[in-house]
């Protein structure tokens, strides 16, 4: 007999304290903008070993203006915003290209810290989605060189055997073109920390970017 879906929740703990730590979070220390404390708690994240830290959910829209989430890698966070690439053919391409706006959740466990992040996405110079291509492994590039993301599949033969051509050629040419690879970066407005509280007393400030700069407010948990 299988297990109860229901059961096997109510039996679920979130932040067990054996493997998880809540630290305070005094929001008056919090600086005027937001990448610091965004910086500051990725490299806690780090240290504190929680595992992919860098990876996070992507939400996007359709032309109809319906839904869309995946995990995606951070490619990086600067001043110029937060990074992540994709074919600019695939699904979430198409959605950047309809709707050119995105959210991005962070979530490490270890810590009960979550990180929400919303704005605008503009594409990148190609050249510089080349560089963050050519930068990556072996394994990335082949996967690049495929060039096929969220198309249909006819077989799993059909993947392996495309695979392999794709890493035979990316050993081949380390520096080979990818013309739909592309570097988006999401500028934000609205950034939300949200530090997990054992009673439930959860803090959560948010940045929200206007005319004169960011501007700071707490939220109801």
């Amino acid at each position: 007999m299988g297990t109860d879906l229901h059961e096997l929740l109510r039996s679920l703990r979130v932040w067990d304290a054996e493997v998880t730590t809540l630290p305070p979070f005094d929001p008056d220390t919090a600086p005027d903008d937001p990448l610091p404390l965004f910086t500051t708690w990725f490299t806690e994240a780090v240290a504190a070993g929680q595992t992919e830290p860098h990876t996070m959910s992507l939400a996007t829209a359709d032309e109809e203006g319906l839904p869309d989430v995946r995990i995606v890698m951070m490619h990086g966070a600067d001043a110029d915003g937060w990074s992540f690439a994709t074919h600019r053919t695939s699904r979430k391409g198409g959605h950047l290209a309809a709707r050119p706006y995105a959210a991005l959740a962070f979530y490490w466990p270890v810590l009960g810290r979550q990180v929400r992040v919303r704005g605008p996405v503009t594409a990148a110079p190609s050249e510089e989605g080349r560089a963050d291509l050519h930068a990556r492994s072996t394994g990335a590039l082949a996967a690049a060189l495929t060039g096929r993301q969220s198309d249909v599949l006819t077989s799993l033969e059909e993947l392996t055997r495309t695979s392999q051509e794709a890493w035979e050629r990316a050993q081949r040419e380390p520096d080979a073109s990818v013309s739909t690879w592309t570097l988006y970066r999401l500028r934000p407005e609205e950034v939300e920390f949200f530090q997990g509280d054992a009673r439930r007393r959860h803090v959560r400030l948010v940045y929200r970017r206007g005319e004169g700069g960011w501007r700071r407010e707490l939220l109801w948990p």
